[in-house]
């Protein structure tokens, strides 16, 4: 996938939609989003109301960026798990088939080991549908890239124009 950005198609954005919603519900979160690793938002689930989304995808992106920065200076490809826990939220983030990054935002109702198992098995999930996406785009480049630009001019478009 181009880092340029991301190709969203109807059938996967649904099944994305429809993912988020599962992990939503079965962690017990107050908001569940996903972001690109440009920090633009894919998707998001729950308590969205008064949430700045927008800088909040933005943020997630750079901390994420900031810490596969400290992961280098220590060895490591990267760190795919983030956890921050507060007063009242708590924010679990993870990096998902290294395209995107999902996050949970939960409170006391829920708890980080619940929160983990859930991400888990979605984590998979969305990694099956971020490959279909990939395949699609890459097949889509290959129709393009195999079709000549002049496949659709005839001989006799070639007479008029030199004729």
């Amino acid at each position: 996938m181009a880092d340029s950005g991301l190709v969203m198609y109807e059938e996967e954005f649904k099944q994305i939609d429809a993912e988020l919603s599962k992990l939503h519900q079965l962690a017990n979160a107050k908001v569940t989003f996903l972001v690109d690793k440009n920090g633009q938002l894919i998707a998001s689930v729950g308590e969205t109301q008064n949430l700045d989304t927008t800088s909040l995808a933005s943020l997630t992106a750079g901390n994420i960026a900031a810490t596969g920065g400290m992961a280098k200076l220590l060895g490591e490809k990267e760190f795919s798990i983030l956890f921050h826990e507060g007063e009242k939220d708590n924010v679990h983030i993870s990096l998902v088939g290294e395209r995107v990054i999902l996050v949970v935002v939960f409170d006391q109702r829920s708890s980080l080991g619940l929160v983990r198992l859930r991400v888990k098995k979605s984590s998979e999930t969305f990694a099956q549908i971020f490959s279909k996406i990939v395949a699609k785009v890459e097949k889509e480049k290959e129709t393009k890239n195999t079709r000549s630009p002049f496949a659709e001019i005839t001989e006799d478009d070639i007479d008029r124009l030199f004729g």
